[in-house]
């Protein structure tokens, strides 16, 4: 039987850098079961309002994510737009959105023992 693969363990955060356990770091991070990249916001038109769209969460699940976690940012100004929450919903995903902080201990606990994806942003 084939082994899922693992998402990444964030093991740093801070203003505008995260960083996982390969050495990587991004300022806005696309974490997901057997990889990461940064996550660039014009690839998908996302702005802080109306927020993260649901193309934004589409590679997430292609990689086999079970849960998808939303990050705010540290002062909680991204949004999330309603449709996102519903594709997700749709695909019978669980969606947590949290505080950029809370997000993070939330997904280093859930990485240890599912395939989870997420989505961080590391300033405002």
């Amino acid at each position: 039987m084939e082994r899922p693969l693992r998402s990444p363990r964030i093991t740093r955060l801070s203003w505008g850098r995260l960083e996982i356990d390969d050495d990587r770091s991004f300022k806005d991070a696309k974490l997901y079961p057997g990889g990461a990249r940064e996550w660039d916001w014009r690839e998908t038109s996302t702005h802080h309002v109306p927020g993260i769209q649901p193309a934004d969460v589409e590679e997430l699940l292609e990689h086999g994510a079970t849960t998808v976690v939303l990050s705010k940012g540290h002062l909680e100004r991204l949004r999330v737009c309603p449709e996102t929450l519903e594709l997700l919903n749709q695909k019978g995903v669980r969606a947590v959105v949290l505080q950029t902080e809370e997000a993070v201990r939330y997904y280093n606990v859930r990485c240890a023992k599912e395939p989870v994806g997420g989505l961080f942003h590391s300033t405002c």
